[in-house]
């Protein structure tokens, strides 16, 4: 039998999960109290058609309750019960957009600030996270990105390493993104904007990469990217990080970040382990050729 515990922050996207889990063929329950758990999972061990797979949410919900989940998981692992963990997280400021936008109350805010709520929610869903086997940051995922995230762990059964990656190119005249981890500065390389036959095209087209790789300096700076990645990659895995934003900028955003941000995602897909999507977030600004495309 498949078990597996959907936990994770409140709006972070557990409900979603479960439905695509349940499409999956899963067999969920959500929020069931945590003192019947136990004899539910023993239940279906012990079921003549006994159930195949299990998904169970379990969250901030549970209310004083939740602590006993510990030794739930504590009893399984000494029966020898196999199940998985999966956190569902999003950084604060985007599960405050997302409760704004809905205009539901955070389960802990008690008609206080959504701030309190979350901060108190991580405190509480610590021991949860720490014990989690995958972790998944919707902050930038669309609903199509995060299904195809949990067919890669649940139905392909890919080895996951709990890192989805975002390549965002951007212009550094329309300010340095606020999310990004990683900055990259490609305004040494050369610029299309000055060949008037170029200025109106973007670094998505062969002409446009061919022209910012003239001379070999992108592709030796490729290079030392791709090396200084196949260090830092397994490091943050290591360190428990779980989402990673890399920016590359340019002057405007449209050629050559856009060129050297495609050429890593290309080169970051390449690798199974990892969740990878690109966005180029200036690439459309002055009306220029709207090509902002989100890949996953």
């Amino acid at each position: 039998m498949k078990l597996v515990i959907v936990t994770g922050m409140s709006g972070a996207g557990k409900t979603q999960a479960l439905k695509m889990l349940e499409d999956m063929g899963y067999y969920c329950v959500d929020n069931l109290p945590i003192s019947l758990v136990d004899p539910f999972t023993d239940l279906s061990l012990n079921h003549v058609g006994r159930l195949q797979k299990i998904a169970l949410g379990v969250d901030i919900r549970s209310g004083e309750e939740l602590p006993q989940l510990k030794d739930v998981l504590k009893h399984w692992e000494q029966r020898g019960v196999c199940y998985q963990v999966l956190f569902l997280d999003a950084g604060d400021p985007v599960l405050i957009k997302r409760f704004k936008e809905t205009r539901r109350m955070h389960p802990l805010a008690a008609g206080g600030r959504i701030e309190k709520g979350i901060e108190l929610e991580r405190e509480r869903l610590a021991f949860l996270k720490k014990s989690s086997d995958f972790i998944i940051d919707t902050s930038h995922l669309l609903t199509r990105e995060l299904r195809k995230e949990l067919e890669k762990i649940f139905v392909e059964a890919q080895d996951y390493k709990n890192l989805y990656i975002t390549v965002l190119s951007f212009g550094f005249k329309y300010g340095i993104p606020s999310d990004g981890d990683l900055i990259f500065d490609v305004r040494f390389l050369p610029n299309p904007y000055y060949v008037e036959d170029l200025r109106k095209r973007t670094g998505e087209e062969t002409v446009v990469q061919e022209y910012v790789k003239q001379g070999g300096t992108a592709d030796l700076f490729l290079k030392k990217l791709f090396d200084l990645f196949d260090f830092l990659l397994p490091n943050y895995i290591l360190e428990g990080k779980n989402q990673l934003v890399i920016g590359i900028g340019c002057t405007g955003g449209k050629h050559r970040s856009v060129t050297i941000a495609r050429a890593l995602y290309n080169w970051l897909a390449l690798h199974p382990g990892y969740g990878v999507k690109l966005f180029h977030r200036d690439i459309e600004n002055d009306g220029w050729k709207k090509q902002a495309e989100k890949e996953g």
